[in-house]
């Protein structure tokens, strides 16, 4: 199990659609990071959550030197 960041409160909730149109895949791109632990999320009920500042932070470390 995750420990959950302690300024939870301050981050923006974001839908696996609105994370999915934010980085411009498919939401099952976005199922399969939140999965296999690449992209925390909160579940609720049967849906998931992502903070706003995980998904920033996952873009930023996800840039590499192609040349």
């Amino acid at each position: 199990m995750v420990t959950p960041p302690s300024d939870i409160g301050d981050g923006q909730f974001l839908t696996i659609a609105e994370v999915a149109a934010r980085v411009r895949v498919s939401k099952m791109t976005v199922y399969r990071l939140v999965h296999n632990g690449d992209l925390p999320a909160v579940r609720v009920g049967r849906s998931f959550r992502v903070l706003e500042k995980d998904v920033d932070e996952y873009i930023r470390k996800s840039f590499y030197d192609a040349g």
